[in-house]
């Protein structure tokens, strides 16, 4: 199997790695943390993939993987600063670069176990490199080797992210399915690391 990773910029692709499976349902979306909360929470059903459809009309917002032609992984990745986690208080900022963040790491079942996340952390350096991100940053659990429940396991494994070359930066105060979050930081510059 090759695995590519491309800009997440079709819908339907889009829709199937993070849309629901009846059009009536009131899934994530990948919205959480894109949105206000307020936003996020009045919108039900339809209209929240309308919503991201929209949001496709002003380009990607993160990558997915492909197995062949295949939508098989996600990774949310946009500029911290377009996201609520530029006022979150539990994740700290560490300094006023215009850092982007990765935070929804999502692999199809039937795939894990592949390597797919850590072709999407890949790819999520990438975008953000092209993107003219300084650096690029994450919120992973820190689960110490614990098992994580897969719906919970969306911010990624400190470990996965600390094998792509992101290093510890600060520890918050968020927690996800009793286990802390971190944040962690990728470097960028133009040699291509």
């Amino acid at each position: 199997m090759v695995i590519e990773v491309r800009p997440a910029a079709v819908f339907d692709d889009v829709r199937a790695l993070v849309g629901p499976k009846r059009d009536d349902a009131s899934v994530c979306w990948c919205l959480s943390y894109r949105i206000p909360s307020k936003v996020n929470n009045a919108m039900r059903g339809q209209e929240r993939g309308a919503f991201v459809a929209k949001l496709l009309e002003d380009g990607p917002l993160g990558v997915l993987a492909y197995d062949d032609d295949t939508p098989v992984g996600w990774a949310a990745v946009a500029p911290r600063a377009d996201t609520t986690f530029a006022r979150n208080r539990k994740i700290p900022h560490v300094d006023d670069l215009p850092v982007w963040s990765v935070w929804c790491i999502r692999v199809r079942p039937g795939h894990r176990g592949e390597g797919i996340s850590h072709a999407l952390i890949r790819g999520a350096i990438d975008y953000a490199r092209a993107g003219g991100a300084p650096a690029l940053e994450a919120y992973p659990l820190d689960n110490a080797g614990a098992r994580v429940d897969q719906t919970m396991a969306y911010a990624g494994l400190r470990t996965n992210f600390e094998a792509a070359g992101f290093r510890h930066v600060a520890d918050t105060t968020s927690v996800l399915s009793g286990h802390p979050r971190v944040l962690m930081r990728f470097d960028l510059d133009s040699r291509g690391d």
